[in-house]
């Protein structure tokens, strides 16, 4: 029985980013709040509240703006979203080795699943709703090796379940960032990850 791999979604396997500028500057005109899309989109990462507050929003406000925001989500950031480079070929090679893939994200798990599924990743199982070091929870309920993300939240969730972390810089966060958190590889792009997966884990797995 081959490994089990977890992976990041925004900006590790999918890039929302026009969609998510859309659908906060959609949340910010129905709201009349001040919120910046552009600036929410290349901060991808920590949960949205954590965004809202960052904006100013009133608390009282913040549990019905987090709903509407889910609501726009579907029409406005899953038709524009693309799959990065190397993310169908990266699930593809854990799965082809008799592995299993696994996508613990801090997005509402209803509209992660909607970009899997749109976009046809081969993915197993899908945990959402969990950031930095709340990732472990999942991590080690599915007994997962190795977590791939593009944040230093998903470093410190990997090392927290005892996993190996692979950082890829296609977000916010630098290969120099990734490093110094302690990633223990970090990738331009998921291109490089089959190669590697094949040399750590390939032929190892019990």
């Amino acid at each position: 029985m081959g490994i089990t791999v977890g992976f990041d979604l925004d900006m590790t396997l999918i890039d929302p980013r026009p969609g998510m500028v859309a659908a906060m500057n959609a949340l910010g005109k129905e709201s009349g709040l001040a919120f910046d899309g552009e600036a929410f989109a290349a901060n991808l990462g920590p949960p949205l509240d954590q965004a809202l507050r960052g904006f100013e929003a009133p608390e009282e406000r913040i549990p019905g703006l987090i709903g509407r925001f889910r609501e726009l989500y579907p029409e406005l950031v899953v038709p524009s979203t693309v799959a990065l480079p190397g993310a169908a070929e990266a699930l593809r090679a854990v799965r082809a080795a008799g592995g299993r893939t696994l996508v613990v994200t801090g997005k509402y798990a209803p509209n992660a699943q909607l970009h899997v599924d749109a976009l046809g990743l081969e993915v197993d199982d899908l945990v959402g709703e969990l950031w930095s070091t709340q990732k472990a929870e999942a991590l080690l309920a599915h007994d997962a090796r190795a977590y791939v993300g593009d944040h230093l939240g998903d470093v410190e969730g990997a090392r927290a379940a005892g996993a190996l972390s692979v950082g890829v810089a296609t977000g916010p966060c630098s290969r120099e960032e990734l490093s110094t958190a302690g990633a223990d590889v970090v990738f331009d792009s998921l291109a490089e990850f089959p190669e590697w997966f094949a040399t750590t884990f390939v032929g190892t797995a019990v």
